[in-house]
């Protein structure tokens, strides 16, 4: 009878541990579609944006300018405009590689606090029930008087 029960809770826990994976694993992937969606098109936006001097302008470079900078060069863009463009554009990369690092770091703790953390607990709590049903259950031998002689 003993071993047909045995580790029940472990099983159960087990159980709703698994399943308590799938609601945080839907909002991190939520969490990671949506902010990766809005920081690549920020760093579109700061790719394809282009400043210009007012003889830039003159001559003519917002016309050839258009474009991630890959596309600009080939479309004849002048190198003072690249190279004016480059440090800026540099930026707008190292920034969705912060962001990028910043969400998998955010991403880590949530996972960590919404199902690390509760697991752990949820098991701690089986194991201090188990161990609480188990001396309950099993009264202190008693030692009588016949047995000692």
């Amino acid at each position: 009878m003993v071993s047909k029960h045995k580790n029940r809770w472990l099983r159960r826990w087990l159980v709703v541990i698994i399943f308590w994976a799938v609601p945080v694993a839907i909002v991190a992937v939520s969490e990671i579609r949506e902010e990766m969606a809005y920081n690549a098109v920020d760093l579109d936006r700061a790719l394809t944006t282009w400043n210009f001097t007012d003889a830039q302008r003159a001559a003519g470079a917002p016309a050839r300018c258009h474009g991630n900078p890959d596309e600009a060069q080939a479309a004849g863009c002048p190198a003072d405009v690249l190279a004016a463009n480059a440090a800026r554009q540099q930026d707008a990369r190292n920034e969705y590689g912060v962001r990028r690092a910043t969400l998998m770091a955010y991403l880590w703790h949530a996972f960590v606090g919404y199902w690390i953390v509760p697991a752990v607990a949820l098991f701690l709590l089986g194991v201090l029930i188990g161990m609480l049903r188990r001396v309950l259950r099993r009264p202190p031998p008693v030692k009588s008087p016949a047995n000692h002689g």
